[in-house]
């Protein structure tokens, strides 16, 4: 069995676009958040939400997504996009030592304000800092080393660069032709919640290009939103001291963890 690359996000973090791109590559098995597929729409769905009458599939849970990966990669290389607390309950050291771990965190004002947004009624669990932060310091004390942490603002400022230096952290080789591809891709016919619609945009786009830096001013946001910000971005300010530059290179990912100071 080959190691899975799994890139651990949370919601709102440019994850699909990341996706989208490591699709183009046509070496990978990509799957687009099969753990979250059983969390929400699974036989017994995990999401604080989930209210009777809600979309199930019968078969599908956490269990059976792990076997299917685990074939998966027993047939050639994989790469999933997934959110670390879909699967807080199932981590164990054999069951990490499956994976190379890569982590894409986002600012969480911009991350909160789009949730809300998407999901006024969004809750707090499905938000994912706290479990990121675990997983990484988790990952980090079990391979003596951080593994590679991508900032969704870093990545679209310099896709290329940034896009080299994850593929050098994680051991594949960068193709360039991957940051580009073809309007009127199906969002539907990768991703499992509500039809793709989420994804609407980076279906009609062309390329992972270039962006300006731009800032959210949480202090707009309603009450609810601010506090919930207020409790993420610790977590966030912990991984963002540990991110890849785009000139790293083949040593990315294999310093020594960089501790919080002491209070």
């Amino acid at each position: 069995m080959q190691k899975i690359i799994a890139l651990w996000a949370i919601p709102r973090s440019t994850s699909t676009a990341f996706e989208w791109m490591m699709r183009q590559r046509g070496d990978l098995d990509c799957l687009h958040e099969p753990f979250g597929e059983a969390w929400y729409q699974g036989e017994n769905p995990f999401w604080p939400r989930f209210r009777a009458g809600d979309k199930t599939t019968p078969g599908l849970t956490l269990d059976s997504v792990w076997a299917d990966l685990q074939a998966r990669a027993n047939k050639g290389p994989v790469f999933i996009k997934d959110f670390p607390h879909y699967i807080n309950h199932m981590i164990t050291p054999d069951f990490l030592a499956h994976f190379t771990h890569a982590f894409l965190i986002r600012d969480p004002a911009k991350t909160v304000t789009s949730m809300h947004s998407k999901w006024p009624d969004f809750e707090e669990a499905e938000v994912g800092f706290p479990e990121q932060r675990a997983l990484f310091d988790l990952v980090s004390a079990l391979q003596g080393r951080t593994p590679p942490v991508i900032d969704s603002d870093d990545l679209l400022e310099d896709p290329e660069g940034m896009t080299r230096a994850f593929c050098a952290a994680v051991d594949i080789p960068f193709i360039a032709q991957a940051l580009t591809w073809e309007a009127g891709g199906d969002p539907a016919a990768h991703s499992w919640w509500d039809g793709g619609s989420f994804h609407a945009n980076l279906a009609q786009s062309t390329r992972l290009k270039p962006q300006t830096r731009r800032s959210v001013e949480i202090a707009d946001a309603p009450e609810r939103v601010r506090r919930v910000h207020r409790r993420m971005k610790p977590h966030y300010d912990h991984l963002y001291r540990n991110r890849l530059g785009p000139d790293t290179r083949t040593d990315a990912g294999r310093r020594p963890p960089q501790r919080d100071p002491a209070p």
